[in-house]
């Protein structure tokens, strides 16, 4: 696959929690692709909006984000210790940061504005002209990249989400309970779902991938046969 005539876009998308990063990551490295952390991205710029007061009890504050738009750059940057791209905002690494339950807790709405969507998939789509990249969100395959190559939608079942985010977490140290998890990701399943800019859904084209029940090895070798297939 080195030959940049045969590369391809992998468009992963699916329900939050259920593993894309990882799995995206595994592949870009197996293919020697970029990979691009879509959900980062609105991750950021809802750490953005945090900071600056412009969300508050899961409202925000659309007409100043709007009007605050042109000071919030976005970008990503290779970091040679882990051997992926991190995130950063305005000149500050905040990878680590964006993971926070208070970010996961209020991207939904954020990522509905259409201003703030609109920005970041322009961008998202500059990066993927030259093709060799791996990107997971919500809308890849049906709005970042309708001609995607290969289509992923990745799924899993409530409680197994649940499980592996609050392993994640607590693991990092984060004094979190399982059921305020749960109820996070059944409440972002239905925003995502329900929202107006982009709602999460399955392209026509896209292979579904059911992980709730696979290891990460079951699961890259899946990906890597769609990719053989192709």
């Amino acid at each position: 696959m080195s030959d940049n005539l045969n590369k391809i876009i992998i468009a992963i998308d699916g329900h939050s929690s259920c593993g894309k990063s990882t799995v995206a990551k595994e592949i870009a490295r197996k293919l020697n692709y970029i990979f691009i952390d879509s959900g980062a991205m609105y991750r950021a710029v809802t750490l953005y909006c945090l900071r600056h007061n412009l969300i508050n009890n899961g409202i925000v504050n659309i007409p100043e984000l709007r009007a605050s738009l042109g000071k919030i750059k976005v970008s990503f940057r290779f970091n040679s210790e882990t051997n992926h791209n991190d995130i950063w905002l305005n000149g500050e690494n905040v990878e680590q940061e964006i993971r926070l339950l208070t970010v996961s807790q209020n991207v939904s709405p954020v990522a509905a504005v259409a201003e703030v969507r609109n920005l970041l998939v322009a961008l998202q789509q500059e990066m993927g002209k030259s093709k060799g990249i791996v990107m997971d969100g919500r809308d890849i395959g049906t709005v970042v990249f309708p001609d995607a190559e290969l289509k992923i939608f990745m799924t899993a079942q409530p409680d197994v989400r649940a499980k592996r985010r609050f392993d994640e977490l607590t693991a990092k140290g984060e004094k979190v309970s399982y059921e305020e998890i749960r109820d996070n990701i059944i409440e972002r399943d239905r925003y995502d779902e329900t929202r107006q800019e982009s709602p999460l859904r399955k392209a026509e084209n896209a292979i579904v991938l059911d992980n709730s029940y696979m290891t990460r090895e079951e699961q890259l070798d899946w990906v890597l046969d769609q990719v053989a297939e192709i």
